[in-house]
């Protein structure tokens, strides 16, 4: 399938000189979505006891995702969005500095894992929730994306986690 006719590209958003891959056409499309969720979860079958989203889009393509698996999902977050202890990671972007945060107890140490969002760019926040993973004890059995960005090299940044997107922009 080819899923980047379901992805649009909004020009200057969130901010001038910034191409937006839009994927919500494709979850738009049940056909599309399924096929996407069913391509992430035929290669960790098997392999995870959770699957990781990353908020927000993350948490659409990992509840899927788990919900296929029969596995758990942990979500990580933003600041002061998740109600019980946490974790809490702090990285740099781009243009400063953010944190994220996932509950003490979302995964078992020990547990193999999955993160799961919608898109790699420069690796800030992908790498962010895998510090938060092995915080927790689990392992990171590979960051699994619908995109890669591979012209901003976030692959890099993840590295040696395994990193698997279904399609790539290298320009």
């Amino acid at each position: 399938m080819d899923i980047k006719s379901f992805i649009r590209t909004i020009e200057d958003f969130p901010r001038p000189g910034i191409g937006f891959k839009d994927i919500t056409p494709l979850l738009a499309d049940g056909e599309a979505f399924r096929w996407v969720v069913g391509r992430v979860s035929e290669r960790y079958r098997g392999k995870v006891d959770a699957v990781v989203g990353i908020e927000s889009r993350g948490f659409i393509l990992g509840a899927a995702v788990a919900y296929d698996l029969g596995v758990g999902l942990s979500m990580v977050r933003k600041p002061g969005k998740l109600p019980h202890q946490t974790h809490s990671v702090s990285y740099e972007l781009e243009y400063g500095r953010d944190s994220l945060e996932v509950h003490v107890d979302a995964l078992e140490p020990g547990s193999k894992v999955v993160v799961v969002d919608d898109l790699l760019a420069t690796g800030g926040t992908a790498r962010a929730t895998v510090d938060l993973v092995q915080k927790l004890g689990a392992e990171v059995v590979e960051c699994a994306f619908v995109i890669e960005l591979g012209f901003l090299g976030g692959r890099a940044i993840l590295d040696p986690v395994r990193t698997h997107a279904l399609i790539s922009y290298d320009d």
